[in-house]
């Protein structure tokens, strides 16, 4: 039986209309895999400016339905195409860690703010409840976006190494979030190592998070090492929402 002070947290992120199929899919076997829709969706309002949820009243009725199922919904950026120039730090991280993906790694506090505004109060009216929380695109957050993330009020935030509160700064969660890469040969083989180590490397610690990508759906080599990741992890701890943290 799992262990009922261990959680595991799963995710979809690039949740949009222009990627309903891969979603479909995705949700499909994180249901299959957890037992239930006990996992999160992380929502891009207007996916590189080409799939706007707003008008798109089929795809918000599916969004509403998967929230009333119990699915959890993040704000996810608003374009999740990042058009800023970076410098230092911030341009290695855009060049080397995301594919012109990090929307909020370089955007002023103002801006930044208004578009997690918007993006909230899009996804609100849309699903009828409020939104779990805020994760950047490509987990890239730069000090505009930190600084904003205080002032919307959000309960939940994550990058690539944790789950806090911005309300009042509380790191929640601990450890490498388990992703895949499909961009490239490399990036995924690499993906898959990564994957096959963590599901012995990560089970010591209380909280493991699993996030898939649309571009997973693409590779059965990804699909089958979520399905292995999802499975070992489930031996050893309870399926959790990102709520269950705040408790």
């Amino acid at each position: 039986m799992p262990t009922s002070d261990r959680r595991l947290l799963a995710s979809i992120h690039d949740v949009g209309p222009g990627f309903e199929h891969e979603v479909d899919q995705l949700a499909d076997l994180l249901a299959r895999r957890l037992g239930s829709p006990c996992f999160a969706m992380l929502v891009v309002p207007d996916h590189w400016g080409a799939h706007p949820l707003r008008g798109n009243q089929s795809f918000a009725r599916r969004l509403r339905n998967w929230s009333d199922s119990g699915i959890e919904m993040f704000v996810h950026g608003w374009f999740h195409r990042d058009d800023c120039e970076h410098r230092g730090r911030a341009s290695f991280k855009a060049r080397h860690m995301t594919a012109n993906e990090g929307e909020f790694l370089g955007l002023s506090a103002e801006v930044a703010s208004r578009r997690m505004a918007d993006g909230k109060a899009l996804i609100e009216d849309i699903i009828g409840r409020p939104v779990t929380g805020f994760i950047a695109p490509a987990w890239l957050y730069g000090e505009g976006t930190l600084a904003a993330l205080q002032e919307n009020g959000f309960a939940l935030a994550e990058d690539h190494m944790k789950v806090w509160s911005p309300r009042s700064g509380a790191v929640l969660a601990r450890g490498p979030v388990v992703t895949w890469a499909s961009r490239s040969r490399a990036r995924t083989a690499s993906s898959l190592a990564f994957a096959a180590l963590a599901r012995f490397a990560l089970q010591r610690l209380e909280t493991v998070r699993v996030a898939v990508h649309p571009g997973d759906v693409t590779k059965q080599e990804i699909l089958t090492s979520i399905e292995r990741t999802l499975g070992a992890f489930r031996r050893e701890r309870r399926t959790a929402r990102y709520c269950d943290l705040l408790s």
